[in-house]
């Protein structure tokens, strides 16, 4: 069978999947093209695609009886797959969930810690020569520890978050949640709503899947109920928050500052936001640990294993 993997990956993965399959290692770091969508769905038995391969309703729409049955993506997020379309065209979904979930974690309470504290401007402060030496008032952020965040999506990495605030930093924890969760892992108080959330914490963190029922989750009316002081921490989807919004709070001081892991249109980042002092902007760095790529690409290939000995698929989505 054909298998296509359309970026590269730790090389262990992809020794793993040519002993499978007759393998197309793209070399490319970028997205597929219109064109590399249509060939992987008419070419290849199986697809191993990640983040900005769109494959939407357009592109079944091309290919409407494809070779490809099995898209057996290489992340948690799958908002760039139509999968309803997929399923009507006959092609499986699958993704990596619990591979993800410490790394991401960890860089949420980056983010937490690098915008209370003004990490990154600080660094480049430093950078710039203009660093004239500590005293008493200087470039005073937020103190964390025993501060309220508040976590949007009390899924894996919500409850990952979560714990790590509150045994780490003796955080009490708030969260919203689209249904009630019997067990968020932390004494922690789910509220009735966003709103809520938004005005009770210190810290907001949005750990929320990506997708139409979550787009502009977090508008401008959420970032308006936030006190001047709290921070947004985003290590979900881009568009999950109003970017235009976020830009408008962060420039008018109207919050405290914000830590983003992700954009709208990555990688564009618009000129407005990088122009900003009070924003620490990551290059979605989320998974970007070796071992976590590689525990990924693991659960990609059980997935890819499972389909070729016609098993059910551990993370069909």
């Amino acid at each position: 069978m054909k298998l296509l993997i359309t970026r590269p990956l730790p090389e262990a993965n992809v020794a793993a999947a040519r002993a499978l399959f007759d393998v197309t290692l793209r070399e490319e770091t970028t997205p597929l093209s219109r064109d590399e969508i249509h060939a992987a769905l008419t070419d290849y038995d199986c697809v191993l695609p990640t983040l900005g391969d769109i494959f939407d309703a357009a592109a079944f729409a091309a290919v409407p009886a494809p070779r490809a049955k099995l898209l057996a993506n290489f992340g948690m997020g799958y908002n760039h797959i139509d999968i309803e379309t997929a399923k009507t065209a006959g092609v499986a979904v699958t993704n990596t969930p619990g591979a993800v979930t410490d790394a991401t974690a960890d860089i949420a309470m980056t983010l937490i810690l690098m915008s209370a504290r003004r990490a990154a401007e600080g660094e480049r402060l430093v950078r710039s020569g203009a660093w004239q030496g500590w005293h008493p008032t200087q470039m005073l952020g937020l103190h964390v520890s025993g501060k309220v965040l508040g976590v949007v999506g009390m899924g894996r990495i919500g409850k990952a978050i979560a714990r790590r605030a509150h045994h780490g930093f003796g955080m009490e924890v708030v969260f919203f949640n689209r249904s009630r969760v019997a067990d968020p892992g932390v004494p922690a108080r789910q509220l009735d709503s966003l709103a809520e959330v938004m005005a009770t914490a210190d810290i907001v963190v949005v750990a929320v899947p990506g997708g139409a029922g979550t787009r502009h989750l977090l508008d401008a009316a959420a970032l308006a109920a936030m006190p001047p002081h709290a921070h947004l921490v985003n290590i979900a989807r881009g568009d999950v928050v109003d970017e235009a919004a976020l830009i408008a709070a962060l420039t008018e001081r109207r919050i405290g500052g914000a830590g983003l892991d992700v954009y709208e249109k990555e990688p564009q980042v618009p000129e407005a936001l990088r122009a900003l002092d009070n924003v620490t902007l990551l290059p979605h760095l989320g998974t970007a640990a070796l071992e976590t790529r590689a525990a990924m690409g693991e659960v990609a290939l059980d997935n890819l294993r499972a389909f070729v000995e016609g098993k059910p698929l551990p993370n069909a989505v």
